[in-house]
Order: C-alpha cells, then sequence, then structure tokens
C-alpha cells in the first residue's frame, strides 16, 4: 500500500491565510477582519506564540486553522485550499489532558496511524517503529505499556505530543497545553517542544498567557488586540532561539530579558487600549 499525495499548492503559496476572517457568536464578535499569513519553511517550520488579553479570540483563531470552526465573514485556507472541516494534516493539543483511557501509551500514540494507515502508506511494522521512535522522542521510553492513569500530568502531555506528530502534520496548534502542569514539568515541557520543534520542523501555532513562556517557545511573538481580535503585534527580530538551552537558562540570558520587555511593553499597550502600534513601535517590535 502507498500513500495517496496531497495537492500540491503552487510555489509560493502560504501554508496559512486568513483572508478578512471574522467569528461571532450571537451578538458577541471574537474575531474581526484578521488577514495574516504563515509561509511555508521546508525543512525548518515556524513556531509562533500567541498572547493576548481573556477573551481577544486566540483559542478561537486555532480552532478555525483545525477546522473546528468555520469563519461568519472571510476565508481561513491551508495551502491554498479553505479550511472546512479538521484534517489530519493539522493537529491540536488541547490544555486538557486528551489521552484514551482505555488504551495504554503505545495503542494512543499507533490510534491516529491506525485509523490513517491507508494515507500514510504505513504497514504494522512501519507504525511500530514510527510510535517506538515518538514515545522515546517524548522521554516515555519504558512506559508503553502503561495506562493515562498511571501517569503524571506532563506524562500525559507526552502522550498527546508524541499521538499528534505520528500523523507528521504541517501544523501542530497548541492551546495552552502546559498550563495545568506544575512549574518544573512547565518548564521540561516547554523544553522538550522546542527540541522536537527544532528535530521533526512542523510549524507550531501555541495559546499562552506567559509572557516568558511565549519567548522561550516562539520565533515569533502575535500579540491580539482586545475582542474583536486582531493581530496587533508581530514581533519577531529580537526573539531569541532557544533550542538547546534549558528555559530556566535562557530567561537569565540579556537577550531574552530584552525580548522579554519588548512583548510586554506591547502586551501593556494593548491591554491599555492602545491597539494600533505606531510607526515607531512597528519598528521596534517587528
Amino acid at each position: 500500500m502507498t500513500a495517496t499525495p496531497l495537492p500540491q499548492a503552487p510555489e509560493g503559496t502560504p501554508l496559512i491565510e486568513c483572508r478578512n476572517a471574522s467569528v461571532r457568536f450571537g451578538d458577541f464578535t471574537a474575531l474581526h477582519d484578521v488577514t495574516l499569513t504563515v509561509p511555508e519553511s521546508p525543512g525548518k517550520g515556524n513556531f509562533i506564540s500567541i498572547l493576548g488579553p481573556s477573551g481577544c479570540g486566540k483559542s478561537t483563531l486555532l480552532n478555525l486553522v483545525a477546522g473546528l470552526l468555520m469563519p461568519s465573514a472571510g476565508q481561513v485556507l491551508y495551502r491554498g485550499q479553505p479550511v472546512t472541516r479538521p484534517g489530519s494534516d493539522r493537529g491540536m493539543i488541547f490544555q486538557q489532558y486528551s489521552s484514551f483511557p482505555h488504551l495504554n501509551v503505545r495503542r494512543n500514540v499507533l490510534f491516529g496511524m491506525e485509523i490513517n494507515k491507508h494515507r500514510l502508506g504505513l504497514d504494522r511494522r512501519q507504525r511500530l517503529e514510527r510510535a517506538g521512535r515518538l514515545i522515546d522522542h517524548v522521554g516515555l521510553a519504558g512506559h508503553e505499556d502503561k495506562y493515562p492513569h498511571q501517569l503524571s500530568g506532563g506524562q500525559q502531555q507526552r502522550v498527546a505530543i508524541a499521538r499528534t506528530l505520528a500523523l507528521e502534520p504541517g501544523v501542530l496548534l497548541m492551546d495552552e497545553p502546559f498550563s495545568a502542569l506544575d512549574e518544573p514539568t512547565r518548564l521540561e515541557m516547554q523544553e522538550l517542544i522546542v527540541q522536537l520543534w527544532d528535530r521533526i520542523h512542523p510549524t507550531i501555532l501555541c495559546v499562552t498567557h506567559s509572557i516568558t513562556e511565549a519567548v522561550y517557545l516562539g520565533e515569533r511573538v502575535w500579540i491580539f488586540s482586545r475582542a474583536p481580535g486582531q493581530v496587533a503585534f508581530d514581533i519577531g527580530d529580537c526573539i531569541p532561539r532557544s533550542p538547546g538551552i534549558a528555559p530556566r537558562v535562557a530567561q537569565e540570558q540579556a537577550d531574552f530579558k530584552n525580548a522579554a520587555r519588548v512583548v510586554m511593553e506591547a502586551f501593556r499597550r494593548v491591554s491599555d487600549g492602545q491597539i494600533a502600534a505606531s510607526p515607531a513601535a512597528a519598528k521596534e517590535t517587528r
């Protein structure tokens, strides 16, 4: 059995594109006229952290890209095609632990590959080999036969990450994936996901409420305005690279502290209602 190739987008087509996308829930507008692009970055991937006040539409954007929600107006495209439903090419990791309680670690990681085995073109041996590699990558070697109730919260999120990456999605969407974890475990998971991104190269969009987490994880930081949400700041040039550096070490470095100050100032402007950056601010933060 061979995999069915996905349609190839024309060269230069963005990986993700929102065209004047708005989302309304009754009288409440969560996102308004959002226009943005995330380029294809073969062999590298993008890592974008997303910050913003509560209720500004951060998670709504992830749900649009995932196909779990349709825009009330405008379009969301993935590789040039309108997003109309969820797909295995866009993986989602939630704040809540999402392992299947009746399956052990190995079978949880295999689950998506079994459902998509014809598309993936992998036989049973190949699926087991991929599951084994990913279980090792996320630090769960030796836990393959354990069930979710036998794992810590951090270990359960490692299972979710391995299960999602097993399908080799072009985009990994993470909605506050570490917020329920204690601080030491949260730092371990931050380091893990940066290492995986540097090794496997998916494009990652990660919603967080922590400025230090956003700066450590992302190579770019989007800051959303208050609802109805739009991207008020796109901060990239000052964000240092983190692969190979532990979070606590990174946070003590001068370039990290400078980036955190820039992000904090932009976030303060958003919180104070200064939605649009001035030309000087744009130059400072981009």
